[in-house]
């Protein structure tokens, strides 16, 4: 249906996948369908948040990450590490320890995404102060939650806070202070974001509100947790930037943003069909008397992510031991980056477009008549949702239909009214004769035997 092109971390293994159909039940955006035997991910309609990576009993389904390999690509490189990245390590691990052992696998220096977190929360609450007219406003921090809006909710894109999401924040201002430091281009130097979840890998190959990501690579936690663990008793690595506060490690876990900016009324709402159910409420006029929602597509927030390695529960707790270690006291300068939002440096620099993944006709005229057909076609079918076909449910089979992509038949209970249909026919058929022998039965049935 659509022109646009679009990137996925979150990829299909064909040998692996046995068309169990338990991804088309968990994916929130019914971007599954199981056809011949194994599953198939509708492009347009996934927003790579990982559900199906979590439930899928095969492993058939994953997410394509870059690698260690490709740091040589650049004269100098730098890691951003998530928040949730230090919560993956046995209690006690320092910040430090994960930071050195960064140093000890490849990157040159290490610029902790919190500090950019803490950068981030100024410039929200900012704009919370100063636009009243849309509530309540939606944090821009999860891509997944950003896509499945264009996706299945376009017209709540207004209450998208247009503010850039940390880790672009942290990419921008390494490449600036390395820049600064060492007299190294932009350009020349790789910013690699350590990741817990493929949604944020989509968001640097493919981003939004922005024409380029000033990320250059993106690394999976449970990609290069082996190398991290072999190296975390290196130490003697100092980096040149500021280490962040409890503050922005608190962004890793559910709520914990809405902790940092600590204005307005809030709420945090983690687990991407969690988040739908609450997008439906808004959708109706209702949480206008929510000024901010903190939306994570992953249970529990970041530390649940797909990519991560540390069960979600341990996770939140090392991460709330650690944050309450480190403090409040941020080592950013608030003033500075108050100018800085008013000159626009954290803005999104273009409008985020609705993805129109769910029209069924470009054509208006068309649509509608679609709509007719597809309405009908629903009524006619069992309304069991049971995914035998192959679709999430019944609408979504309809919906198939008429776009040509499935037949009714796919049905198996329509599959079997028509073999019941033929059955009869047969059966009729069976007891008719050619004319030239119509009404010699009856006198084949009176002769004597």
């Amino acid at each position: 249906m659509s022109s646009l092109n679009f990137y996925h971390s979150v990829t299909l293994d064909l040998v692996k996948c046995k068309g169990c159909t338990n991804c088309i039940k968990g994916c929130p955006t019914e971007a599954i369908r199981v056809r011949g035997g194994k599953a198939h991910i509708m492009q347009d309609k996934c927003i790579d948040c990982g559900e199906c990576i979590r439930i899928c009993p095969n492993h058939a389904k994953y997410a394509v990450t870059d690698g260690l390999e490709k740091l040589k690509s650049y004269k100098f490189t730098v890691a951003l590490p998530a928040p949730s990245l230090y919560a993956q390590f046995k209690e006690g691990t320092s910040r430090e320890a994960v930071n050195a052992a960064l140093h000890a696998i490849g990157f040159d220096e290490v610029y902790e995404v919190p500090l950019a977190a803490e950068e981030v929360t100024v410039a929200i609450r900012e704009y919370l102060k100063r636009n009243h007219d849309v509530r309540p406003l939606i944090s821009s921090s999860c891509p997944a939650v950003l896509r499945l809006i264009r996706v299945r909710f376009p017209g709540l894109i207004k209450n998208i806070v247009p503010v850039k999401a940390p880790v672009e924040i942290a990419g921008k201002r390494a490449k600036e202070e390395i820049s600064s430091v060492y007299g190294i281009k932009p350009e020349e130097t790789g910013a690699f974001f350590i990741s817990p979840c493929p949604a944020k890998v989509t968001s640097v190959k493919q981003p939004i509100g922005t024409p380029r990501s000033h990320v250059d690579g993106v690394l999976s936690i449970s990609g290069i947790y082996g190398e991290l663990m072999r190296n975390l008793g290196r130490s003697g690595f100092e980096s040149i930037f500021e280490k962040s506060s409890g503050i922005g490690i608190g962004w890793g876990r559910s709520g914990g943003e809405n902790i940092a900016i600590g204005i307005g009324s809030h709420l945090a709402v983690d687990g991407i069909h969690n988040c739908i159910d609450v997008l439906e409420e808004i959708e109706l006029n209702k949480l206008s008397n929510i000024d901010y929602l903190e939306l994570q597509a992953c249970s529990g927030g970041c530390i649940g992510g797909a990519l991560t390695v540390e069960n979600r529960f341990v996770a939140k707790v090392k991460l709330i031991k650690l944050a309450e270690k480190l403090g409040t006291e941020t080592r950013i300068d608030e003033n500075s980056i108050v100018r800085d939002f008013e000159e626009g440096y954290y803005n999104f620099e273009k409008e985020i477009n609705p993805t129109p993944s769910l029209k069924l006709d470009e054509d208006i005229a068309k649509a509608i008549r679609k709509m007719e057909i597809l309405e009908k076609t629903l009524k006619e079918l069992p309304g069991l949702d049971c995914g035998s076909c192959g679709c999430p449910n019944c609408r979504s089979l309809a919906e198939d239909i008429v776009q040509g992509r499935a037949n009714e038949t796919d049905c198996v209970f329509k599959l079997r009214e028509k073999v019941r249909q033929l059955v009869a026919e047969v059966l009729d058929l069976s007891q008719k004769l050619p004319p030239t022998m119509e009404g010699q039965e009856g006198v084949r049935k009176s002769d004597p035997e």
